[in-house]
């Protein structure tokens, strides 16, 4: 990897990180989207209609249940803001790495397969 190209891979990084710390104070406490669903298929939020207030029954085939290392991007209560600040930094390096990961074997495939084809 050449010089500008670390530079690049850096100032992303560290980039990502200053949006990952700042995430946390905008976070909000209020699930939506996929996390709302999975508390109402999971039974535990109930959905309502908005015009008239009333709770909607849903029908799901099962329950189901699942544990995070991380859960809500933190590390628990008791850590507070410090502990969504290193869940979020932790997520970020590890996303990167997985990233870096799959870029260098899918690379280094290529390779392999430019060498076979010169052979």
């Amino acid at each position: 990897m050449d010089e500008k190209n670390k530079k690049f891979l850096v100032a992303g990084v560290l980039i990502a990180l200053a949006i990952a710390i700042i995430a946390v104070f905008f976070a909000s406490s209020d699930p939506d989207g996929l996390d709302s669903t999975a508390l109402i298929v999971s039974g535990q939020k109930s959905l309502t209609a908005p015009a008239t207030g009333e709770d909607v029954k849903v029908e799901a085939p099962g329950h189901f249940s699942y544990s995070s290392p991380m859960q809500d991007y933190t590390l628990g209560e008791n850590w507070g803001p410090l502990g969504g600040i290193i869940a979020m930094v932790i997520g970020t390096i590890l996303t990167f790495m997985i990233g870096i990961g799959l870029a260098y074997l899918l690379k280094k495939q290529k390779a392999d397969g430019s060498k076979k084809q010169a052979l």
